[in-house]
């Protein structure tokens, strides 16, 4: 059981946790914001599992589509127990269609849902760090009961939530769902550049540094052109975003020239002097 804060949003909401690595982050989330969560084994004592039942707000669960239901409790037969109980299943492909009962791990619901598209270099796509796919579904799930929650205010009924991850990792896409229906742009990968060159990842004497490109451009170039690094990025040409665009890899490359002569650190704290969101990348 985790441990409640005080005065906070859920405060005195009861959760039923039957999760896995899947919904870790919602569970994590919910106890957060103030709820309680007591941890429950549907094969367990039934008699204590229909009492926690009958006093449960939530229910979050990420076994198999139908699984539950098979055990006879699936969201029909929780919600004859407790009407006003607020279910969340968090699976890999959601409880229906073609792929309901395939298995699937973080990295290959971060492939299918298309983030591998847009991460890592032109040849090679890079994993996200951690659960990232598995997180995102939980933040969803989040939003999903907190919805079910203020409709429940209203009409006094819970309801049943499908948090498919592989539709959430699809919704996280950013810009790149964006870009292809309204500009008809596919995105495609840029290594440690984000998407419309605002930053880069930049090497230094001793390590990298995360650096602004457009932000107070003209501030930039001063700091380089006080050391006589600028070279010619003080023509006026580059103070217009879109030349800075279509030029972002000469650019790039005068800028790489002027951060090895100095340490990510001391970078990190020049930026960060002048209020401009430029970090060191840390080694572990």
């Amino acid at each position: 059981m985790h441990e409640k804060p005080e005065n906070t949003i859920l405060a005195g909401r009861l959760v039923l946790d039957y999760t896995d690595a899947k919904g870790a982050l919602c569970i994590r989330t919910l106890a957060d914001m103030g709820a309680e969560v007591v941890r429950v084994e549907p094969a367990g004592d039934a008699d204590k599992l229909h009492r926690l039942l009958k006093k449960a707000d939530f229910f979050i669960e990420t076994s198999p589509p139908g699984f539950l239901a098979s055990q006879g409790m699936g969201y029909q037969d929780l919600s004859l127990i407790n009407p006003r109980l607020i279910m969340a299943s968090i699976t890999p492909f959601g409880q229906t269609g073609p792929y309901k009962d395939f298995n699937a791990s973080d990295l290959t619901l971060q492939a299918l849902g298309g983030w591998l598209s847009v991460t890592g270099t032109p040849p090679q796509p890079l994993k996200l760090y951690g659960s990232q796919a598995y997180h995102t579904a939980s933040l969803f799930a989040v939003n999903g009961i907190l919805l079910a929650l203020w409709d429940r205010h209203e009409t006094g009924r819970g309801q049943y939530i499908d948090i498919p991850i592989l539709e959430s990792v699809a919704a996280a896409l950013d810009h790149v769902l964006v870009r292809y229906f309204y500009e008809d742009i596919v995105s495609g990968r840029q290594g440690s550049r984000h998407w419309n060159n605002a930053f880069d990842i930049l090497p230094c004497a001793d390590g990298y540094i995360l650096i602004s490109i457009h932000r107070q451009w003209e501030t930039l170039v001063e700091l380089m052109a006080a050391e006589s690094m600028a070279e010619d990025l003080t023509d006026p040409k580059w103070r217009d975003r879109e030349a800075r665009n279509l030029g972002i890899e000469y650019i790039i490359d005068v800028m790489k020239r002027w951060t090895l002569k100095h340490k990510a650190k001391e970078l990190e704290e020049l930026g960060q002097l002048m209020h401009f969101p430029w970090a060191a990348v840390k080694n572990g």
